[in-house]
């Protein structure tokens, strides 16, 4: 009979309801809303974890302004811009900001806007779904509430699924945070986060000429961030052409310095020249944008024009353009690097036949110096001894 009974109270803590979109996010190690008897993390919340834990390279993808997502997401320090929805919600006045008071998910004002933001504190490896709960979340409650940061979201919507496809975002880049406080009383902890937030604002300015631009001042020093929807390689490829054709630049004075990658899409940098305001980069950022647009379609081998020769292990065919006296190249993988490298191995770039990264961290080395031969991507190290791991 005893043996009946412990049988029968297993079959009831591992009991769960059908549906998982039925129960409550909890803490991890709290009891399961469902019932079972069970801590949620080894219950309903498995599969929670497990959809928070999967990463998305590339969550804005199919979502209209893409960079514009992206850019707002990690580069522009305050913007907003009016996100319309589609399906259920459709009509509901919704504003998308890059960040809230607090770091706040979202919030909705007393006269009942929601305002979402996409720079959080926390996050799960798919941004999509995370600010698409936030949005929901805030949909569904009262005026006058923030809302709070919670445990990561399980399965669920993605903005790709919320958001109108055919509504471009419409951005407008802010000098401060001022706009947190329009027609609404505000704590004393919001406008002290408002006063930092605006203390450290980087002056930013969104260029009209091109998509996705955006000018900066980082004390006291220009600089031109351009988010692009390319596939990584063949923008890579486009602006070594551009390079060794000296037409990678935004005018006398500034020069390209590399790329980061956010959210799946890379971002070149330029520097530019002292003094440089938005309005005097227009026209140059246009120009370049047509030279990259003929850059991009050009499917010919890059560097040299003349018939490709015999190639030889590691090193590339020679050419007046590329092996100068005295000066070597070594070809370079993409995405690696030497940490406390320990051979001899050196190399050295000829003027005009690189880009330039000029990126150091720590005791992780990376390549300031780019180009590309013959379909071979070859790399400088100056001065920098060299793993002989990233010659593979």
């Amino acid at each position: 009979m005893a043996k009946k009974s412990a049988v029968a109270k297993k079959s009831v803590r591992t009991a769960r309801p059908a549906s998982s979109a039925a129960v409550p996010v909890v803490a991890g190690r709290e009891p399961c809303p469902c019932g079972s008897g069970r801590r949620y993390k080894a219950c309903h919340g498995r599969a929670a974890g497990a959809a928070a834990e999967r990463f998305v390279a590339r969550p804005f993808e199919a979502l209209p302004s893409e960079c514009d997502w992206v850019a707002l997401r990690g580069i522009v320090p305050a913007a907003t811009a009016p996100l319309h929805l589609a399906g259920e919600h459709a009509g509901r006045e919704v504003t998308l900001a890059t960040v809230l008071p607090l770091a706040w998910p979202a919030l909705v004002r007393q006269d009942g806007r929601v305002f979402v933001g996409l720079q959080v504190q926390t996050g799960s490896g798919d941004a999509s779904r995370d600010v698409a709960h936030a949005l929901l979340r805030a949909l569904e409650a009262e005026p006058g509430m923030p809302i709070a940061a919670e445990p990561l979201p399980g399965p669920g919507p993605r903005l790709q699924e919320v958001v109108d496809p055919d509504r471009p975002l419409e951005v407008t880049v802010h000098s401060g945070f001022d706009f947190w406080l329009e027609d609404s009383e505000n704590s004393r902890e919001v406008e002290a986060s408002m006063e930092r937030a605006n203390a450290a604002a980087v002056p930013t300015t969104r260029l009209t000429s091109v998509d996705a631009a955006y000018w900066c001042d980082i004390k006291g020093r220009r600089h031109v961030r351009w988010v692009m929807p390319h596939e990584e390689d063949v923008l890579l490829d486009a602006l070594a052409r551009l390079h060794v054709a000296d037409g990678d630049h935004l005018g006398d004075g500034s020069r390209y310095v590399g790329s980061f990658r956010a959210h799946g899409l890379l971002v070149p940098v330029w520097d530019l020249a002292a003094g440089t305001t938005a309005d005097q980069v227009e026209a140059p950022v246009a120009e370049l944008g047509e030279r990259l647009t003929a850059a991009l379609s050009d499917r010919t081998p890059p560097g040299c024009r003349d018939p490709p020769g015999p190639r030889r292990a590691r090193q590339p065919p020679a050419h007046p353009a590329l092996s100068p006296a005295g000066k070597r190249w070594v070809p370079f993988r993409r995405s690696t690097c030497a940490s406390a490298p320990d051979s001899d191995i050196v190399a050295f770039r000829p003027e005009r036949c690189c880009i330039p990264r000029r990126l150091r961290s720590g005791s992780f080395y990376f390549p300031v110096g780019l180009a590309l031969f013959d379909g071979i991507r070859l790399a400088r190290f100056d001065g920098i001894r060299l793993n002989p791991a990233v010659l593979g």
